[in-house]
């Protein structure tokens, strides 16, 4: 294998390095494959399942799947997208995710990613579920309201902060994001607000105090520029 080993997608030329993954390549090649879970500081999640594409017809996730030679991936398809857009809706229902009243709004992945497949409603009945908002700490406010499982809190804490202070727990509709305490509060915890894991969350369920709003809606980074052009080069 040679640095010139390249993959089609959405009919272009992708170039990618040996162990790299469709998702990798793709980023690093500046091409957007949708995602939510995925990060590049940690290694491949697979939950949100937005980045699936498909490789000579058939399904698979961008972030787990090795990139190959000659490879024809289906990426921004009028079905794929369609697929995506059923997934957001889904996630939107499941939780408290209403954009106007939210500090994370036009800094949300979750959003923007929405905004990208053109989705302009919930489509499904909201759950309206009944979760705690944590605001027994100091600096930071967890708000469970708004969690999507992505687990990168969780990763971040464990691999970068070496601190391990969130977990998913429970399986199925029953999984949720749990804090590493006897009270299971933020503040019974090493958390800081200096942790990777206070900046890495993608919506508005981890959210430092007493900043909000201090960049103007309007003026965020996905007010200004849609997300599949994000790190474009």
């Amino acid at each position: 294998m040679n640095n010139h080993d390249t993959f089609l997608l959405d009919n272009e030329s992708v170039p990618f390095l040996k162990n790299q993954t469709i998702m990798e390549a793709a980023k690093a090649a500046g091409r957007y494959i949708p995602h939510l879970c995925w990060h590049p500081e940690f290694g491949a999640y697979g939950g949100c399942k937005l980045c699936t594409v498909k490789v000579n017809g058939r399904l698979v996730s961008a972030c787990t799947t090795a990139a190959q030679v000659d490879m024809a991936v289906e990426n921004r398809t009028a079905e794929l997208d369609g697929k995506r857009r059923v997934l957001l809706q889904m996630l939107f229902v499941e939780g408290n995710h209403f954009c106007p009243s939210c500090e994370k709004s036009g800094h949300c992945r979750l959003q923007a990613t929405a905004y990208e497949m053109g989705m302009t409603s919930p489509h499904f009945d909201m759950f309206y579920p009944d979760r705690p908002v944590d605001a027994s700490h100091p600096d930071m406010l967890l708000d469970f309201n708004r969690c999507i499982l992505c687990a990168l809190c969780v990763r971040a804490s464990r691999d970068a902060d070496g601190k391990e202070v969130f977990a998913i727990s429970g399986r199925g509709i029953r999984s949720h994001l749990i804090v590493n305490a006897e009270s299971g509060r933020l503040a019974d915890t090493n958390f800081s607000k200096d942790d990777r894991a206070a900046t890495i969350c993608p919506v508005g369920a981890l959210l430092k105090k007493r900043v909000g709003f201090a960049v103007p809606i309007g003026a965020r980074p996905f007010d200004k520029t849609p997300i599949s052009q994000e790190g474009q080069k």
